[in-house]
C-alpha cells in the first residue's frame, strides 16, 4: 500500500510539472520594441556570433527584439523617464525562443565546444547551469523580460562597469568594486525600470522582468523574425 502511494505521489508530481507550464507558438500578443520606442538602439547578441557560445543561436532569424505588449508598454514608460535624463535604451535581448534556451543547454553539454571563454573567465562551462547564469527554463521565453543598458542620446557609451553576459561577480548589481560613476549609472537604469513596473535579479544588472507578466506559466517558441 505504501509503495502504491509513493508511485501515485511521483506520478502526481510529474504531471504537475508538465501542466504547470506550457509551450506556445502564438505571437499575437507580442510586438517589436521599435513599434513603441522609436529611439532605442539594438545589439542583438544571439543573432550574431558575439556571445558566449561563439555562434548564432537557434531561433534568431533577424536582429529584432520582441516583447509582450504589456511589458512593452511598461518599457516605454522607463524609456520616457530615461529620455528626460538624457539617455536612450540599448537592447541586447528580450523575447527568447525555447529552442534558443535548448541551444544553450546543448552547448553546455558539448565538451568539445568551449565557445567564447571571455564571457566566463572564472568558471567552468559546466558551472553555467548553476548560480543563476543559464537556466533550462528562462523568463525571457515568457516574453516579458529584457536585457538592456543605457547609452547617451548621441549613441555614446555609458560606463556600467561590465558588459552583457559576463558570467562573473562583476555583473551582480551590488558589486562592491565599482567606481562611483558606474554605481550611479547602474542605479539610474535600475530605478527607471523598477518605477516602470519591472524587477531585477541578483546576478545580472542588465536583466529585468515585468512584475505582473501576462504569461507567467507559458514558454513561447516562435522564431524571432522581421526587420528593424
Amino acid at each position: 500500500m505504501k509503495k502504491m502511494f509513493l508511485i501515485l505521489m511521483i506520478m502526481f508530481s510529474f504531471l504537475t510539472t508538465i501542466f504547470a507550464s506550457q509551450i506556445s507558438y502564438d505571437k499575437s500578443d507580442f510586438a517589436p520594441i521599435y513599434t513603441v520606442i522609436d529611439d532605442a538602439a539594438y545589439d542583438i547578441r544571439y543573432y550574431s556570433s558575439y556571445n558566449f557560445t561563439g555562434n548564432r543561436i537557434n531561433g534568431y532569424k533577424a536582429p529584432v527584439a520582441y516583447m509582450t505588449k504589456d511589458s512593452l508598454k511598461a518599457l516605454a514608460v522607463a524609456a520616457a523617464d530615461l529620455r528626460r535624463q538624457g539617455y536612450r535604451l540599448l537592447i541586447w535581448d528580450s523575447y527568447r525562443p525555447q529552442k534558443a534556451v535548448d541551444n544553450f543547454v546543448e552547448w553546455i553539454n558539448n565538451p568539445n565546444d568551449p565557445g567564447d571563454k571571455s564571457f566566463y573567465p572564472e568558471l567552468k562551462k559546466s558551472d553555467l547551469l548553476k548560480g543563476n547564469y543559464i537556466a533550462e527554463k528562462s523568463g525571457h521565453t515568457r516574453g516579458s523580460t529584457v536585457d538592456l543598458t543605457l547609452i547617451k542620446k548621441d549613441g555614446s557609451f555609458v560606463d556600467m562597469g561590465g558588459t552583457f553576459d559576463l558570467f562573473s561577480e562583476i555583473s551582480h548589481p551590488d558589486y562592491k568594486k565599482l567606481t562611483r560613476e558606474q554605481k550611479k549609472n547602474r542605479k539610474i537604469l535600475h530605478d527607471a525600470m523598477i518605477k516602470a513596473g519591472f524587477k531585477g535579479i541578483d546576478s545580472e544588472w542588465w536583466h529585468f522582468t515585468l512584475k505582473n507578466e501576462p504569461y507567467p506559466d507559458t514558454y513561447f517558441d516562435f522564431d524571432v523574425e522581421g526587420a528593424n
